[in-house]
């Protein structure tokens, strides 16, 4: 998905977290209804503990910080079906949507479903600033106890652990550099 932000490219980058807030809607519009579908900071999609891929994000590299970019891309990749012999269950970690269940829906249902979310997240974001987008990212990672997350105006990702004093910051730049999910020797999500 090609954007054409009106912001500044430090703070333009958290569409990327309405991005994933719509890939991980539009799996849910085909899942099971016990299936979970999480989020693993930044940019990883697992569903019942499985992962089965991600999100990207890019921009030009002569990009300005602090100017709008010319463009940003969202892409993202999701495992519809194995691509080998292997057994379920030979790659613990690793899932597809038909071995999760999801039926007929393949990848130009899920693509559809995507564009869908993907406008009302951006129109959400519009109407009603980026905290509800924030909150609906924050809310498909995993709880942690006595854990606070916030997403700054950068789009970094806050930790504050209660009694704790120090607040972790994960640098939304840095972590979108490598996507955690892909597997470069094969193309793909990781097995």
């Amino acid at each position: 998905m090609v954007l054409e932000p009106a912001e500044p490219l430090r703070s333009a980058r958290r569409a990327f977290y309405a991005g994933m807030v719509a890939l991980t809607d539009a799996l849910r519009a085909y899942a099971p209804p016990s299936k979970s579908i999480a989020i693993g900071w930044p940019d990883a999609v697992w569903i019942d503990g499985g992962l089965v891929g991600g999100g990207r994000m890019g921009w030009p590299l002569a990009a300005v910080e602090e100017e709008p970019s010319p463009w940003l891309v969202f892409g993202a990749m999701i495992r519809t079906i194995a691509m080998n012999d292997d057994e379920p269950g030979v790659h613990p970690l690793a899932s597809t949507l038909d071995l999760e269940g999801f039926g007929e829906a393949g990848a130009a249902q899920i693509t559809e479903s995507f564009a869908r979310h993907l406008m009302l997240a951006f129109d959400g974001w519009q109407a009603d600033g980026f905290d509800g987008v924030a909150r609906e990212y924050l809310s498909r990672m995993p709880r942690e106890r006595q854990t606070v997350r916030r997403i700054d105006d950068r789009g970094d990702l806050l930790t504050r652990r209660i009694g704790a004093g120090a607040i972790e910051r994960g640098d939304l730049v840095q972590a979108l550099a490598t996507p955690s999910w892909l597997d470069p020797a094969r193309g793909g999500p990781r097995l």
